[in-house]
């Protein structure tokens, strides 16, 4: 099965965070930031604008990015975290 995002949409498959500190101090699962780096999966056409044509989209598959904190629906997808969101929620290619 695929998933295949409509207009400007986005899925990003999350990247785990960081299990210990650059000094080496293993972290609890409570004290790990949620991560904001993700490899784009799928993307969608892009948007339609008002005069009727389609806005290519930026991004593309493969690209690794860096998004905001809160942005996206959280979902769970053949065992993978992935998150859903709009282009425009996408701070940055790295």
């Amino acid at each position: 099965m695929k998933i295949e995002p409509l207009s400007d949409r986005v899925v990003i498959k999350v990247q785990e965070a960081d299990e210990k500190t650059a000094s080496g101090i293993i972290l609890p699962d409570t004290a790990k930031e949620k991560p904001q780096i993700g490899l784009v999966v799928a993307t969608g056409p892009g948007k339609v604008n008002e005069s009727g044509s389609i806005n290519k989209m930026t991004v593309s598959k493969g690209d690794k990015v860096l998004y905001g904190k809160y942005s996206g629906n959280e979902i769970s997808f053949e065992g993978d975290e992935l998150l859903i969101m709009r282009e425009s929620d996408i701070l940055a290619i790295l």
